[in-house]
């Protein structure tokens, strides 16, 4: 027996409704996942199954997303410039061959600091200072803005550390004060303890025999930029599915993977980037939003070893996860399979979390069919 579909979608919007319907049906009977779109400033899509809609889960990379948002105020405003050395604001950094690098290059993952050469613990990876500071001084996996690979566990302590240098402030407090707050968002970099009640715990992938066999082909070995990447390489080896059940990940927020939202959190974050929300205006302007959703890393992951498309600090959702979008949509999906996006063309700002890690990482697959749902009825309104 399926979950009962809970929510409202406003008119014009039915067949999103019948498609969430008809995923949650061929899913396990345990499914738990939240669906939340806005179009131009206004809720139009608020769905959910199993738990209910005030229920919040770990995001994972989406948090990237809610950081760089961060970064984006912050260099509207004049704070920080995209094309000064990232040593203008962090001098430490330039040890290693890195001086170089300018903060343009490090949002498009082209520092080559994917992580280090002996890993971190678990509390490390909760505190982007020290994850900062054990970068500042590593070598990097390949001359510095000269190619690309996905940062995935410490792009938000480098771009973080920027930040603070620039602010006196953490990334973490600027959003709280700047983004979260004003907004009422329910999306937390550090989940307060009056909320971890609401918090539901992360299911790992319960892959088929077939999916199974699907990952155990994948290449792979000990000391590959994938393990490094993704701290599998270290006598304390990151179990990516389970990390947002770590209490001290939940508490410190790290900027990279450790947020924790529902999908009203993650399409409400999008939809105050581009749109009026309740007469305040769009956090970003339109020549904002463009630069942060324009291609600048286009092409072979070194880390994901397949095609790859990254904006500033966001990745570019129009290409290859949802090919029908706007060109200039930015977002960021999460391992566990939750997406959001905007898409400024439209107007559209899309949310989607789950409680199960899905097959096989990233966005889950269902996301192909809700977003385009959700897109296809944007523009008929």
């Amino acid at each position: 027996m399926t979950q009962e579909i809970h929510g409202t979608v406003a008119d014009g919007f039915e067949a999103v409704r019948e498609e969430f319907t008809a995923f949650a049906a061929g899913e396990r009977p345990d499914y738990e996942g939240q669906l939340t779109a806005y179009v131009h400033g206004r809720q139009v899509v608020d769905l959910w199954a199993g738990a209910d809609a005030d229920s919040l889960y770990g995001v994972y990379s989406s948090t990237k997303g809610a950081a760089h948002l961060v970064v984006a105020l912050l260099v509207q405003e004049g704070t920080l410039e995209l094309d000064r050395k990232v040593t203008y604001y962090w001098p430490e950094f330039g040890s290693e061959g890195k001086g170089s690098l300018t903060l343009r290059d490090l949002l498009a993952h082209r520092a080559g600091l994917v992580g280090t050469d002996t890993g971190f613990t678990l509390a490390e990876l909760a505190d982007d200072r020290l994850i900062a500071e054990r970068l500042a001084d590593q070598r990097p996996f390949w001359r510095p803005g000269t190619a690309f690979g996905y940062h995935g566990l410490v792009i938000g302590a480098l771009t973080g550390e920027v930040v603070r240098r620039a602010t006196g402030r953490t990334l973490q407090e600027v959003y709280e004060e700047r983004i979260r707050t004003p907004y009422g968002l329910d999306f937390f970099l550090g989940l307060p303890a009056a909320h971890e009640p609401r918090f539901r715990t992360a299911q790992p992938m319960t892959p088929t025999a077939e999916q199974q066999a699907q990952l155990d082909a994948l290449p792979g070995g000990p000391h590959t930029l994938a393990s490094v990447a993704f701290n599998r390489h270290t006598t304390e080896p990151t179990d990516l599915a389970l990390l947002p059940n770590e209490p001290v990940i939940r508490a410190k927020g790290p900027a990279s993977i450790g947020g924790v939202a529902s999908a009203r959190g993650l399409a409400g974050l999008y939809a105050a980037a581009i749109s009026e929300i309740d007469g305040k205006a769009p956090l970003l302007k339109e020549d904002t939003a463009a630069e942060f959703g324009q291609f600048h890393s286009v092409g072979y992951d070194l880390v994901a070893r397949s095609h790859k498309s990254f904006g500033l600090g966001f990745q570019a959702t129009a290409d290859t996860s949802h090919p029908f979008l706007g060109a200039g949509a930015f977002g960021h999906s999460g391992a566990g399979g939750c997406q959001a996006f905007a898409d400024p063309r439209s107007g559209l700002a899309y949310g989607y979390t789950r409680r199960r890690f899905a097959f096989p990482g990233g966005a889950a697959p269902e996301n192909d069919r809700l977003a385009a749902a959700v897109h296809k009825a944007a523009l008929a309104v």
